[in-house]
């Protein structure tokens, strides 16, 4: 994760000389000590350099107590390197050490959380911790983006942006999705068929999940030389939301050109929302998200806020393309890996759509129709248990945080909620490692029976808002595929190693070879 070196967990005041002699001396040769001038600024600087390491070691044993972790923090760094070339073998090795431990990393005190109770506590508890996701994301995302609000003033927004996401928009979304969909996955094809050797979906798989949601959320007040943009230019954000970046915004580094990939799309962003604006005013019928909004900030039944510029539209639309974009194209790329790893799943899919498609598979999907693949839905919530796109998400004590009965987290302390030993806790999913997608078809089986341990999407004031809309997406798209397609995964010594980004991906991108399929 990133951090934010410009807090610092203690300083001190150090003398500039001493009186005191030296316990110990030695001879240095000639040319180290300046001439003209005693060597007691060398012993003062050691003295002072001595002291603030002593210090630093001191506040972090301080702040520890007795949570597990190292006993001395490297100094200055502490675990930066770890952070900086993160592995799915160190988080584990972390959170299997407590349900509490801590690290630093800059001198910023880090406590993890590993088990389900203390994970849901941070994220309920808006009065101690507030997210932070990381260093950057303000800088990127603008920081009077809404994602940013706490309190009530959050509540109360997120309340606005909650019309968006219910079943008549959803439902306006689908026949979007599919279009969409479609037209990317006989692109796959095309491709295949003029070179059908196995090759990695990550991008082109983040690409149609681009145009998708930017079709969705804007519809055509965007044009698509602005989309293609947009896409082409993303993945600078992507890469700027890495764990640990270097913080500064100078020309060149990952930060500067995100910066730069925002502004352009904001600029079409603001403009989609300023088109949106004046289709609805003469009385068009809404077809994206956008207009869905105009639309219910002018009927005399809202009582909301009613006027939003279009840059403030612009950035809420920016912060669900952050979601969508990354946490969405991981869930869709590992759900075509694991249907492709588990034939017998693929199988299962493939008849639950000659079910309920009855034999047309042209045949536009609708919001019935994806109710009824209750197979589909049980792989879609089962890959993204299997592996969770976000495993944690920052969050900063605003104020100390009685975590737990003998530990309070220090106010300025990083506290971070781990979502992937709730995702695998073998009491709620036996063989956790296992991917089962039929543990969800038993109403009374342990996974329904313990929703508080799903944290894919977070839990508490902060959830995230388009959940429904993320699974619909995914289910959506690998039930066209399975209909238009089978899929053989090629697979690497790196196929199931984790690429920490953003979001987790397959280090080789998900190698599939694809054949069309007879009856589609």
């Amino acid at each position: 994760m990133a951090f934010n070196i410009m807090d610092r967990s203690a300083s001190a005041s150090i003398p500039s000389s001493t009186s005191q002699p030296p316990l110990y001396s030695f001879s240095l040769p000639s040319f180290l000590i300046p001439k003209g001038q005693s060597s007691s600024w060398l012993y003062t600087t050691f003295a002072i350099v001595a002291s603030l390491l002593i210090l630093e070691q001191a506040v972090y044993r301080i702040k520890k107590r007795h949570l597990p972790g190292d006993p001395l923090t490297i100094p200055l760094i502490g675990k930066f390197l770890n952070s900086l070339y993160p592995t799915m073998d160190g988080y584990k090795k972390q959170w299997d050490s407590g349900a509490l431990s801590a690290i630093s990393v800059f001198n910023i005190f880090i406590v993890m959380a590993s088990s389900n109770e203390y994970s849901r506590k941070i994220l309920n508890s808006p009065r101690y911790a507030e997210p932070c996701l990381v260093h950057s994301a303000k800088q990127v995302l603008l920081p009077e983006n809404w994602v940013f609000l706490t309190g009530k003033e959050h509540v109360e927004y997120r309340r606005g942006l909650n019309a968006l996401f219910t079943r008549k928009a959803l439902g306006i979304y689908t026949s979007i999705q599919e279009t969409i969909a479609r037209k990317h996955l006989n692109q796959w094809l095309s491709k295949a068929a003029n070179d059908p050797k196995a090759h990695p979906i990550m991008m082109t798989a983040r690409h149609m999940n681009m145009d998708t949601s930017l079709r969705v959320f804007c519809g055509n007040h965007i044009p698509e030389h602005a989309a293609l943009e947009i896409n082409d230019k993303y993945w600078f954000i992507t890469q700027s939301l890495e764990l640990v970046n270097f913080p500064f915004a100078l020309p060149g580094t990952k930060v500067y050109k995100a910066i730069q990939a925002r502004k352009a799309a904001m600029y079409w962003l603001e403009l989609a929302a300023h088109n949106s604006k004046i289709a609805m005013a003469n009385g068009a019928e809404p077809e994206c998200m956008l207009d869905q909004w105009v639309q219910i900030l002018a009927e005399p039944s809202y009582k909301g806020r009613r006027e939003f510029s279009d840059k403030e539209m612009a950035m809420v639309v920016f912060s669900f393309l952050f979601a969508s974009q990354d946490a969405m194209s991981s869930g869709l790329i590992y759900g075509f890996q694991h249907l492709a790893d588990h034939p017998e799943v693929m199988s299962k899919v493939q008849q639950e759509q000659d079910r309920i498609r009855q034999g047309n598979y042209e045949k536009p999907l609708t919001l019935d129709m994806l109710d009824q693949m209750v197979y589909l839905q049980a792989v879609v919530k089962e890959s993204m248990r299997a592996v969770p796109p976000v495993t944690m998400v920052p969050y900063k004590c605003t104020k100390p945080f009685p975590i737990s009965k003998d530990y309070t987290v220090p106010a300025n302390s990083m506290v971070i909620p781990s979502f992937y030993n709730s995702l695998h806790d073998p009491n709620v999913y036996p063989e956790p490692d296992s991917f089962y997608p039929e543990r969800w078809l038993d109403s009374e089986g342990p996974a329904n029976a313990n929703p508080k341990n799903y944290l894919v999407f977070g839990s508490g004031p902060h959830k995230c808002i388009g959940l429904e809309y993320a699974c619909m997406n995914i289910a959506l798209v690998l039930a066209t595929a399975s209909v238009m397609f089978s899929f053989e995964h090629e697979i690497t010594p790196d196929s199931n190693e984790v690429d920490i980004i953003a979001t987790l991906f397959p280090k080789d991108g998900c190698r599939l070879r694809l054949t069309p399929r007879t009856n589609a």
